[in-house]
């Protein structure tokens, strides 16, 4: 890639703001994300259905689109203005970026995507229709009710270059695991005052590790886990539900039909002040991934979606290269530690442990 100081302006990224998922069976995806886990539809035709959930006045925060490769489409980012958007076109024309400007779904205008240098496919737009907030529709919402989108995981092979792009882009790193040499094995990106929009997790990529939405609080996400047991569709459930100590929030993670990865999430914290500091992990710390120290399902490690390039075609997946050390402690959280007298504290909260 360029020199940072080489490059135009990056556009003002607001949020994140909707995923593009492509399913294979659209009605087993209806009837999961609709009517199990209650996002409220838009519009929908006989190829895609859009949804959005209860504190959104956007058109969709999720697009399942018809097709024959499940994969993802789109990590679309909302900006601050109509410039932005002409700014983020901009700016990957100069990172050597393929780039396409149009109104890609329905309720977004002039829009632009790119296959970003990660090989993510990415889009920025300001443009929307603006639908009703259910916010206060609790006749609507059950208690279950996911409120927000709140963030992306994304897993690329090389997590240290995937950072410096991000970061010049614009994103505020919160989080962070590392090991006694330094080597980052996953880090969190803020733009809206929470912990991440997006993150990366070290592993064979480009892929999407989960799409997650927001409850207000832990009871919302055991309901969820008793309605899903009630319908005999428990094994939905992959992880959890419990707390992480990265985020520190409460979670529970779900494969949809396809496999795509949802995590339902709630109760991190604040990070908008511009000295927040960071937080970061030791990698042999059983509490980072979860906060009781249970061990972690390998699926949750080795598995992800496709993410497509603009023709809708898959794109090529990379290995990850690394060290024995770096392949064992990531996917095997039992052999290392949890308790405090073993590590003194196994997060460093910016200089202080």
């Amino acid at each position: 890639m360029p020199e940072t100081s080489e490059l135009p302006p990056p556009p003002d990224v607001l949020r994140c703001a909707y995923m593009e998922l492509i399913v294979t069976d659209l009605a087993a995806s209806r009837e999961f994300y609709v009517d199990v886990l209650g996002l409220v539809v838009t519009e929908e035709d006989d190829s895609a259905i859009y949804l959005r959930s209860f504190e959104e006045f956007i058109h969709h925060n999720l697009v399942l689109r018809q097709g024959e490769t499940a994969g993802v489409a789109a990590f679309a980012f909302r900006v601050r203005s109509q410039d932005d958007v002409d700014k983020a076109e901009t700016y990957y024309r100069a990172l050597g970026c393929e780039t396409r400007r149009g109104d890609f779904t329905a309720g977004v205008r002039n829009a632009v995507r790119v296959v970003d240098p990660l090989g993510f496919p990415y889009e920025f737009f300001y443009e929307t229709d603006h639908v009703e907030r259910l916010a206060w529709g609790y006749d609507l919402q059950g208690p279950g009710a996911l409120v927000r989108l709140d963030h992306f995981n994304q897993v690329y092979p090389d997590v240290t270059e995937g950072a410096a792009y991000l970061e010049a882009l614009g994103f505020k790193r919160t989080e962070d695991i590392q090991d006694e040499e330094g080597t980052t094995y996953a880090a969190w990106f803020c733009r809206k005052h929470t912990v991440h929009d997006t993150a990366l997790t070290g592993g064979d990529g480009p892929r999407m590790h989960h799409v997650a939405f927001s409850t207000h609080e832990k009871h919302n996400i055991l309901y969820i886990c008793d309605k899903l047991g009630a319908l005999r569709r428990s094994d939905a459930i992959e992880r959890g539900p419990g707390r992480h100590g990265v985020s520190n929030a409460f979670y529970l993670y779900l494969r949809d039909p396809d496999g795509h990865r949802v995590e339902i999430y709630t109760q991190d914290y604040y990070t908008g002040d511009p000295d927040n500091p960071l937080v970061t992990w030791d990698v042999h710390d059983n509490q980072r991934r979860d906060w009781w120290g249970h061990a972690v399902v390998p699926s949750w490690y080795t598995e992800a979606s496709l993410v497509m390039d603009l023709d809708g075609n898959p794109q090529p997946v990379r290995a990850r290269e690394e060290s024995s050390e770096m392949a064992v402690t990531i996917g095997a959280d039992g052999f290392s530690y949890t308790r405090k007298d073993e590590i003194d504290q196994g997060f460093k909260l910016g200089n202080q442990v």
